[in-house]
Order: structure tokens, then sequence, then C-alpha cells
């Protein structure tokens, strides 16, 4: 599997980027997907998963103006960020996993290349 994360860049505070990543795998439909981020001197965190269903859920801190979404047919799945923060700048990642729990654990051997998102007036 390869994952290629774009779409990141620089974005005053209270500004939109979505974020969009490729993966190339077989049978992409039946993996839940998730967006990670690491900041500088900070662990990776999950922000948000959408399973094999299409249903999604959101860390507290991006709950209301992150927004993932997936295409099952092009084997992409995006996150569309609104109301960006300063605290929201970070390399963001994205993963597959068999289930929700896996990507809770973030425990992955293969981490694609990620894309910087920086927030700053």
């Amino acid at each position: 599997v390869q994952l290629q994360a774009s779409g990141g860049g620089l974005v005053q505070p209270g500004g939109s980027l979505r974020l969009s990543c490729a993966a190339s795998t077989t049978r992409f439909s039946v993996y839940a997907m998730g967006w990670y981020r690491q900041a500088p001197g900070k662990h990776r965190e999950l922000v948000a998963t959408i399973n094999s269903g299409g249903k999604p859920n959101y860390a507290d801190s991006v709950k209301g103006r992150f927004t993932i979404s997936r295409d099952n047919a092009k084997s992409m799945v995006y996150l569309q960020m609104n109301s960006l923060k300063p605290e929201d700048a970070a390399v963001y990642y994205c993963n597959q996993a068999s289930s929700l729990l896996a990507l809770a654990r973030g425990s992955f051997d293969y981490w694609g290349q990620g894309t910087q998102v920086t927030v700053s007036s």
C-alpha cells in the first residue's frame, strides 16, 4: 500500500483547506481510513476517521470544523478543514486499517508522505 497526502499549505486563522489522500490499495472500500496530525514536539494524534460504511468520527478538538469523506471509486479520502486555528498547524497523514480500533491504536509500520498545514497570520 502507498498513501499520499496532499493539499496542505499556508492559511490564515479562520481559513480553510481541503486535504486529499490517495491510496494505492486493492479493495480500498473495505478499509477504515483515518487522518492524523503531528505538530513539532508532539505525539501524532488521530483527528478523524471514516469507516467502510462512510460513518465519520472526529476528535473533540476538530469536531464541527473538519469533515472527513471518502470516494471509494477513486480510492481517495478527504479532510475538509474549516475555521482553522493556529493549533491545527501540523503535518497531516492518512492511513488505513481493517478496523476503527486499529486506527485508534495508530501502530502502523508504514506512514506515507504527509502534508504540511501552517496556520498563521
